[in-house]
C-alpha cells in the first residue's frame, strides 16, 4: 500500500511553494504600477516593523503612478523613509497628506537586471521543490525500513513523488516566464 498521507503533504507544501513564488514575483516592478510593488515594504511603526498595506491605503491612479495615503498622518514620514530605504530606486513626493510615486520607464539594462532576479527566485523555488521531494523520499524511505511498504511499493512511490516534483517545477518555470515576458513587453 502507498501511503497518500506522504503525497498530500508533499503536494501541499509544493503548492504553498508555488504561491510564495508568485507572491514574490509580484513585488518584482514590471514597468506598469501595481500597489503590489510596495505592499510588503516594512515600515517602521511606533518601534515595530509593520508591512506598508497594513498603514496605509495604496492605490494605482494611472499606469505609471502610485498613492499611498496612510490611515494615521504621523506615519508618512516613516512610510518615505521605508520607501527610500527599499530597492525598488524610487523617490516619493509627499503633500502632507499622500505620498505619490511615479514610476518611469525601465531601461533595457534595468529589464535584464529584473529578468535575473526572476530567475534567482525560481531557482530558490526549484531547490524548495526538491527539498520537499527529498523530505517526502526520506519518509518513504523509512517506512519502508520499518517493513510498512514492499519493494515495490517503494518503488511506485518513489515514480509518483517525482511525478509531482515534476509538476510543480514545471508550474514555476510558466510562471516565470509569464512574469519575464510582462517585465520585457513594457
Amino acid at each position: 500500500m502507498i501511503p497518500k498521507q506522504v503525497f498530500r503533504d508533499a503536494e501541499e507544501r509544493m503548492r504553498k511553494a508555488i504561491r510564495v513564488f508568485e507572491d514574490e514575483l509580484k513585488g518584482i516592478r514590471t514597468g506598469r504600477a501595481s500597489p503590489a510593488l510596495v505592499e510588503r515594504i516594512p515600515v517602521e511603526y511606533y518601534g515595530t516593523q509593520v508591512p506598508l498595506e497594513q498603514l496605509a491605503i495604496i492605490r494605482a491612479p494611472e499606469p505609471n503612478l502610485l498613492t499611498i495615503q496612510p490611515y494615521d498622518p504621523k506615519a508618512l514620514p516613516e512610510i518615505e523613509r521605508a520607501i527610500l530605504k527599499s530597492d525598488l530606486g524610487l523617490t516619493p513626493s509627499n503633500d502632507g497628506r499622500i505620498i505619490r510615486l511615479v514610476l518611469p520607464r525601465l531601461t533595457e539594462q534595468r529589464r535584464q537586471e529584473l529578468v535575473k532576479l526572476v530567475h534567482k527566485r525560481l531557482e530558490e523555488t526549484r531547490v524548495a521543490i526538491r527539498n520537499i521531494r527529498r523530505d517526502a523520499l526520506e519518509e518513504l524511505r523509512a517506512r519502508h525500513k520499518n517493513k510498512e511498504m514492499s519493494d515495490d511499493e517503494l518503488e511506485e512511490a518513489k515514480e509518483e513523488v517525482q511525478k509531482l516534483t515534476d509538476r510543480y517545477i514545471e508550474e514555476a518555470e510558466r510562471v516565470a516566464q509569464a512574469k519575464e515576458k510582462e517585465i520585457m513587453s513594457f
